[in-house]
């Protein structure tokens, strides 16, 4: 589905069961929506599932001047309130979870899932493609999904990317959101490859350690695609924090 917010189109999927509560899934720099819902799909019996292309990513139009992480958060703000969603739950991994990491300094949400989210400048050693690539190698399953990421991922890193979302991913990457981390109070849970290259797992502790209600969970040997790495162990672990009050 395809709805136009500040001037953008933006594409998104809604589906699952609409009677229950609703989880956000917001990927990462270079992808796309199809990088979400191997979380997604399997939750979507006990939960509703809103999944987005992130603005200049996947079928969703690129911002037509240079946006701040902080449009990033009020663009999807705006397209869940439109779609009369309160409290949602928000699923974010890497640039998504920083942008989850804002919301939730912000607006409203009942609880808070972030998959190695950057949340000040680090050292990248490896492209983002390469760092994916390696990781979906190694999950049981995902060879569709690894194939499809070779095709399409790496299509909007700095080197392929238009001017205006080069500028966008620079200010991502330089822009530390420290201080608006102190103010989140939801219910948090940071899942985290111990061989994280891109974010180290001593970010997690770091971020554990600003959020009065958080808690680390380290996935040994894996690296910042975690979350695929293990898939079925961090679907049965968002399964069970969405169960605790």
């Amino acid at each position: 589905m395809i709805k136009e917010i500040n001037k953008v189109k933006i594409n998104y999927e809604l589906y699952g069961n609409k009677q229950k509560k609703t989880i956000v899934l917001l990927h990462g720099w270079g992808q796309n929506i199809e990088m979400m819902k191997p979380l997604g799909n399997p939750l979507s019996k006990e939960y509703q599932i809103l999944v987005i292309d992130l603005p200049g990513h996947g079928n969703s139009e690129e911002p037509k001047e240079v946006w701040s992480l902080y449009d990033y958060v009020e663009a999807v703000h705006t397209l869940i309130t439109s779609l009369k969603i309160k409290h949602p739950v928000l699923v974010g991994h890497s640039f998504g979870g920083k942008i989850s990491l804002l919301y939730a300094s912000k607006y409203e949400v009942e609880k808070l899932i972030i998959l190695a989210a950057p949340f000040k400048k680090e050292i990248q050693k490896l492209s983002l493609k390469t760092k994916c690539l390696k990781a979906l190698k190694k999950v049981p399953g995902l060879n569709k999904l690894e194939n499809w990421a070779k095709q399409h991922m790496g299509s909007t890193d700095y080197r392929n990317a238009s001017p205006i979302m080069r500028q966008i991913l620079v200010n991502h990457v330089n822009l530390d959101i420290t201080e608006e981390i102190k103010k989140i109070t939801v219910p948090t849970l940071l899942i985290w490859g111990t061989m994280d290259e891109a974010v180290p797992l001593a970010r997690a502790y770091e971020l554990e350690s600003m959020i009065p209600n958080a808690g680390v969970v380290e996935y040994e040997g894996c690296t910042h695609y975690a979350y695929l790495e293990r898939l079925n162990q961090t679907v049965s672990v968002i399964r069970q924090f969405m169960r605790e009050e």
